[in-house]
C-alpha cells in the first residue's frame, strides 16, 4: 500500500539537506538488511542537490550501486550524458567510483542499449521477479514527465519490459532508455526533490488537481513516496 508524504521546508538548501538524509536512511538501512543499496538516478537539477549534499552523510559507500532511472543514448563525454554530469560532479565529492554505476553502452541503438541495460541490471535483482530498487530519485519536467516518460506517449502503458528504448523524445536528445512504471512502482521509496516558484505550477496539478500526467503516476505500490518541496515549490498547494 503507497504512503505518500509531502515535506515542505524553506529553502533550497534544505531541500537538499532532507533529501541526502532520507537518502543516508534508505542506504544504510538497506546496506544493514542486504549488504547492498540499490538506488536509481535522474538527471536535471538531482544532479547539484547530491553533489552539494551527499558528502555530508555517513554511510558505507562500497555497498552502493547505482543505476539510472532514464539515459540519454550519447557518450558519456557529452554534456547530455546524465552519466557522465554525475561522474564530473560526484565522483571525487564522495568516495564512489565508476564501477559502481551501473552504465548504458551508448554505442548501440536505443533498443539495444535497452535491452543490454536489463541485462546488466538483472544480477543485482532476486530472478524471476520484478526489480526493487531502495530508492528512485526522480525529477518532474515543466511538462509533468518523470523519467523519459512524457505526457501521452504510448510507453506510458507499457507493462512488459523493465527498461523501454525511446527514440521520438519529445525533449532532445531523442534516443534515450527508461525505466517504465511497474518498475518504477516497484520501488521501495520513491522521491521527488523540487525546489522553485517554477516549479509551483506542476506540482499543484500533480498533488492537489490530481491531473493524469506522468510523475503524477508515481505510486509505488509497497512502498513510499516522497515529495520534498521548499516555499517557491510547494506555494500553490
Amino acid at each position: 500500500m503507497e504512503s505518500t508524504q509531502l515535506i515542505r521546508v524553506k529553502a533550497e538548501e534544505d531541500v537538499i539537506r532532507k533529501l541526502c538524509e532520507l537518502i543516508e536512511e534508505i542506504a544504510n538501512k538497506a546496506i544493514e538488511s542486504e549488504d547492498v543499496f540499490k538506488i536509481g538516478l535522474s538527471g536535471g537539477s538531482l544532479v547539484n542537490f547530491l553533489s552539494a549534499g551527499l558528502s555530508k552523510i555517513t554511510t558505507d559507500w562500497s555497498k552502493w550501486r547505482l543505476f539510472f532511472c532514464d539515459e540519454r543514448v550519447v557518450p558519456s563525454e557529452s554534456p547530455d550524458s546524465t552519466y557522465g554530469a554525475y561522474r564530473k560532479s560526484l565522483i571525487g565529492t564522495v568516495p564512489l567510483s565508476e564501477n559502481q554505476f551501473i552504465q548504458i553502452d551508448p554505442h548501440l541503438t536505443a533498443e539495444d542499449a535497452a535491452r543490454d541495460y536489463i541485462r546488466k541490471m538483472a544480477p543485482f535483482f532476486a530472478p524471476d521477479s520484478l526489480p526493487r530498487f531502495d530508492a528512485l530519485l526522480l525529477g518532474m519536467g515543466p511538462d509533468g514527465h518523470t523519467c523519459s516518460l512524457f505526457p501521452g506517449h504510448r510507453l506510458l502503458d507499457e507493462t512488459s519490459v523493465w527498461i523501454a528504448p525511446i527514440t521520438n523524445s519529445p525533449k532532445p536528445p531523442p534516443s534515450r532508455i527508461t525505466l517504465t512504471f511497474p518498475i518504477i512502482n516497484n520501488a521501495e521509496n520513491c522521491i521527488f526533490a523540487i525546489s522553485g516558484q517554477g516549479k509551483a505550477e506542476m506540482v499543484k496539478r500533480i498533488l492537489k488537481d490530481k491531473e493524469d500526467l506522468p510523475a503524477g503516476r508515481v505510486k509505488p505500490a509497497d512502498g513510499k513516496l516522497f515529495w520534498i518541496l521548499d516555499e517557491g515549490a510547494s506555494s500553490l498547494l
